[in-house]
């Protein structure tokens, strides 16, 4: 792998170069990307972008959410193709009647306001939409994290619930023009070698530099040409692991091959870089090169080819027990060495699943590679999830779910538990290797906060199958002989015309929005005060704090659409005094907002304010506001869920500080919901947990744009100040923070 930091030329589609007879901003106006942005762009020039989606698509975590956002903000209609699908909370297993519940709130949106509804097992989210949304030049935006449909020529994004919100009232997505990485293939992938594959060997490449982070990456190149469409679907899903902001793909005949399999021919054409293309960036890639690959716990970024695992075996397990002391926080004992037998890996678990690992191809060849196999009677299980039921009913037809059942495998109905941690969680101190998206702590579903860790480690379906076939020892697709029978898939709907709503776009009024007891509306949220007073409640100082440690998955799904109920279990297996200490805070600024007197409440902040006051006279509890806030070195990566930053808010949570955030959703997240972005210098803090901080004047240093404001940390010796940034923020975005969050800035006409 090679990469260009600096500019460069790519012609005809072909040959990099450093120069071309072209003026580069001309050449990067002849970039695949650079024109789909073009045509959704409806602000005057191309450096700020306001993008008019042409669909939206969200899960049973995300839509209950979001809809009642925009009810609250005065939805009538859906006015572009919404889908909901039901994903994530199917199995309608914790919690009583919670889950479908919201599930039949999804259904009744979805004809009051002309929606798409795909019921539970029909289909993982972005499976349904790769077969049924995906259109060549098109954008689409979605409440999940994994929102790419780039491979079939769709760009498409994914972020928090506020974004959707905003398009679902006509508004827009509202970005500078983003930096274009080109992604050069050429070569082919040996046998054995699958897209999880390519996919984790460039998110180990360029995750920790931070190459591609809210760029867009352009897979250009003749290796394209030599992937099947499910091979490029399986890496472009995987691009979200890089911090990217979006993915496309050249298209060509098999692209428009899969167009005509899914009955939708007119969705295709050809989308190409013109005959010279200027990229911000470039990352060369040999295919052949690739070998079967491993992301050890947790994350992503932590990989390893197979072969030199096995290598040097009990060194890469200590490593990564010794990186888990930090990610974990030494909550728990957790071990990898205890799984070396007779000098051999053995893990407990595979799982083939979601929109990483359920399409047809990886299915295929895994049954290719196990045929005439057993996984054995020992701990080793196998489960396989078909991302779709389409999918699903071929494997039935051509055999290979029989094949992969004879086993000893168990084939399931689609279904993206396995990916955030709400099913096939192992044993404690269990060792799972999956061929899904993400190997964050806790995803696998354990609690650290009962002493209960288990641990995922990314493979491909391939390389998965093959330590299958070897009953539980790690081996490599490459390791073995195999004949991949090559199967053709023919997709038959008649499924989704039989289960899945579809209401044309027809919105009918006189349908009731039906409510199950779970669902909650959002609290009353106030303005930015004029001068504002946060305690910080929690200090993280991972390298990377995921959403995944800010809002649990798994088990808390059931409560996401109850704000105060799921707001419980914010940042509960990373700090689980954090709520405790949120709300006693919170109780100070409810005592302001009902005109009594704060010191009252908190004898701890008497003191404070009478503090400030010594300096800042004029302070008084008619112009002050008091939250809580969090320090995390880098939080954000991870899901687009945008209860990583609700949560806090409902709590009263009223800033994030940062040395930096790992992605735009979830500082986007912090702003829909009204709170500072605020930024530090990375280096020694100023300030530390349990600590007051003062900032005298913050509203109008948000609407007059100030580049950096002073902060006073309040000491018992007095003020002592430190500066603070908040980054780039539109006109719109420092409306929503001032106005106290998204629906308050809907509500006052904005």
């Amino acid at each position: 792998m090679k990469i260009y930091e600096n500019g460069m030329y790519l012609i005809n589609n072909r040959e990099i170069a450093a120069e071309a007879a072209i003026d580069s901003a001309e050449a990067k106006k002849q970039t695949i990307a650079y024109n789909i942005l073009k045509d959704h762009n409806t602000s005057e020039g191309m450096d700020a972008l306001r993008i008019k989606f042409d669909k939206l698509t969200s899960h049973d975590i995300t839509y209950v959410g979001i809809i009642q956002t925009a009810r609250a903000s005065g939805l009538e209609k859906f006015p572009i193709p919404y889908v909901l699908t039901n994903c994530h909370n199917s199995l309608c297993a914790v919690g009583g009647t919670i889950n479908e519940d919201d599930h039949m709130f999804g259904l009744s949106c979805a004809k009051r306001y002309g929606g798409v509804y795909v019921p539970p097992h029909q289909a993982v989210i972005h499976q349904f939409a790769r077969e049924m949304l995906a259109e060549c030049g098109k954008m689409i935006l979605g409440s999940d994290s994994h929102t790419r449909y780039g491979a079939l020529g769709t760009m498409a994004m994914g972020e928090g619930g506020p974004e959707l919100v905003k398009q679902l009232l006509g508004r827009t997505y509202d970005i500078p023009m983003p930096e274009v990485v080109g992604i050069y293939l050429k070569g082919a992938p040996i046998p054995g070698v699958g897209p999880q594959d390519v996919a984790l060997a460039i998110i180990g490449e360029v995750f920790e530099k931070g190459l591609v982070k809210n760029k867009v990456m352009e897979f250009v190149g003749p290796g394209v040409n030599g992937l099947s469409v499910d091979f490029r679907i399986g890496v472009d899903v995987m691009t979200t692991e890089t911090t990217c902001l979006s993915s496309i793909w050249t298209t060509d005949e098999k692209v428009k091959e899969f167009y005509e399999i899914h009955g939708r021919e007119a969705s295709y054409k050809e989308l190409a870089p013109g005959e010279v293309a200027y990229y911000d960036s470039m990352i060369e890639i040999d295919l052949s090169e690739i070998r079967p690959m491993i992301a050890m716990p947790f994350h992503p970024s932590n990989t390893y080819t197979i072969a030199e695992l096995k290598a040097n075996l009990m060194d890469i397990l200590h490593d990564t027990e010794e990186r888990a002391k930090v990610s974990l926080d030494g909550q728990v004992d957790f071990t990898l060495t205890d799984k070396v037998r007779d000098g051999k890996l053995y893990v407990d678990q595979g799982i083939i699943a979601g929109c990483a690992g359920g399409g047809f191809e990886n299915i295929a060849a895994a049954a290719d590679i196990m045929k005439g196999t057993s996984i054995g009677p020992d701990e080793f299980t196998l489960s396989v999830y078909p991302a779709s039921t389409p999918i699903y009913m071929e494997l039935v037809k051509n055999g290979t779910v029989a094949a992969l059942m004879e086993t000893g495998a168990i084939v399931k109905t689609a279904f993206c538990g396995p990916c955030f941690g709400a099913g096939d969680t192992p044993g404690n101190n269990g060792f799972s290797i999956r061929h899904s998206t993400r190997n964050f702590p806790n995803r696998e579903g354990s609690k650290l906060q009962s002493g209960q860790i288990a641990s995922v480690a990314l493979m491909d379906a391939r390389s998965i199958a093959a330590t299958a076939a070897n009953k539980g020892f790690l081996t490599g697709a490459d390791e073995i002989d195999v004949s991949y029978t090559g199967h053709k898939y023919f997709f038959d709907k008649k499924i989704y015309d039989n289960r899945v709503f579809d209401s044309k776009g027809v919105a009918d009024p006189s349908v009731e929005v039906r409510f199950g007891p779970n669902i909650k509306d959002w609290p009353a949220m106030s303005p930015l005060p004029e001068n504002i007073f946060l305690k910080v409640v929690s200090e993280i100082h991972d390298p990377v704090t995921t959403t995944d440690e800010l809002i649990p998955s798994g088990e808390t799904s059931s409560y996401r659409s109850n704000p105060l109920g799921l707001a419980e279990f914010t940042l509960s297996r990373k700090d689980p005094a954090y709520v405790g200490r949120a709300k006693e805070v919170q109780k100070i600024q409810k005592a302001i907002e009902a005109d009594s007197c704060p010191g009252e409440v908190s004898e701890e902040f008497h003191q404070v304010i009478h503090k400030v006051k010594e300096k800042f006279s004029d302070v008084s509890r008619q112009n002050i506001g008091v939250g809580s806030t969090i320090f995390a070195r880098k939080p954000g990566d991870g899901s687009a869920r945008e209860q990583a930053a609700s949560c806090q808010k409902v709590l009263g949570g009223w800033a994030n500080i940062a040395f930096e955030y790992a992605t735009k959703r979830y500082r986007s997240n912090l702003i829909n919901w009204g709170m500072l972005p605020l930024l530090v210098p990375e280096g020694d803090l100023p300030f530390k947990n349990g600590d007051y901080i003062f900032i005298p004047g913050i509203r109008e240093a948000v609407t007059e744009k100030r580049p950096e404001i002073t902060a006073y940390v309040v000491k018992e010796g007095g003020l002592e100040p430190f500066t603070v940034t908040m980054g780039e923020l539109t006109d719109a975005e420092r409306e929503i923070i001032t106005e106290g969050c998204l629906i308050n800035y809907y509500r006052s006409g904005k």
